[in-house]
């Protein structure tokens, strides 16, 4: 997924708009937080409760310049450390400047289209996406959501609940489906492009592929065929009416897993391709659609 994503913002309600009507970047403020580069174990409160997440700044991380943001979700019951170790995403971060935050699920779990829990997720996820904005000097306009079986279950819910938040969102072994998408009018109010990754043994692959071409229905979106450069992989691409793109991979001899990662009980280090160099390369092309 590679372009430097260093552009990589995120969408915050402030005073001031920047051209085109966006908004500005937050200025720097005070935080008791370490802004530093590394892994830091930090808490925000939400609806009364105090939820707990993983940062990883960059290394060289600098506020002034304005970092990318991925905000990375566990399967279930999980916890930040196994999709941070499981997905990979932190020498990628290094690289290119970008943060990465890895909340942690009430109960091991997200409150997703199908599972698991009561909490306001959405909200969370928001309010964690506006925290970091505004603290950690995160810039606006680019911020990408990925998450694994019930994290990419509550990527698709955040996609379609959180209007304006996420410029894309990267779902591995996770899909659109369950009471809430039964609605026409369940689909994104502004454009979010998505990347998927789909197991052909996974039990729940015609669920996952059956919301896919849901969600590309609704949005009027139309998939073609594209070289996966992998045997046996396919690949489709679809454009969609409001700007968003659809980019489906499906790999018909994994199952319930992360394409190309090496550690953790979901990984699949033999399935040819890693979903996590690809996605971050869809990422740095899909900034967030005015």
């Amino acid at each position: 997924m590679m372009a430097a994503l260093t552009g990589l913002c995120l969408i915050v309600l402030v005073a001031a708009c920047g051209e085109r009507g966006r908004p500005a970047p937050a200025p720097p403020s005070a935080s008791s937080e370490p802004l530093t580069a590394g892994d830091h174990d930090l808490t925000l409160s939400h609806n009364g409760q105090d939820r707990t997440y993983l940062l990883h700044a960059p290394a060289g991380y600098d506020p002034n310049r304005s970092p990318a943001l991925v905000i990375a979700l566990h399967f279930y019951p999980g916890s930040a450390t196994g999709i941070q170790e499981l997905a990979g995403l932190d020498a990628k971060a290094d690289k290119d400047n970008v943060l990465v935050a890895y909340p942690d699920g009430v109960s091991g779990g997200f409150n997703a289209l199908v599972c698991c829990g009561s909490a306001d997720d959405v909200g969370f996820l928001t309010a964690l996406t506006d925290h970091l904005v505004r603290t950690w000097h995160a810039d606006p306009n680019r911020v990408f959501l990925t998450g694994i079986s019930n994290g990419g279950d509550m990527s698709f819910r955040a996609a379609v609940e959180s209007t304006g938040t996420f410029a894309a969102i990267g779902v591995v072994s996770g899909g659109y489906s369950g009471k809430l998408t039964t609605a026409e009018s369940y689909v994104p109010k502004s454009p979010v492009s998505v990347i998927t990754f789909i197991g052909g043994q996974d039990r729940y692959a015609s669920t996952f592929q059956t919301g896919m071409k849901t969600w590309q229905q609704r949005l009027s979106c139309r998939p073609g065929p594209k070289a996966s450069g992998v045997p046996g992989v396919t690949h489709t691409v679809a454009s969609c009416a409001d700007g968003s793109e659809v980019s489906v991979y499906t790999l018909p001899e994994m199952g319930h897993s992360w394409p190309g990662a090496t550690i953790g009980s979901l990984a699949a280090s033999s399935a040819g391709l890693s979903a996590t160099d690809l996605m971050w390369e869809f990422f740095a092309a899909h900034p967030r659609k005015a």
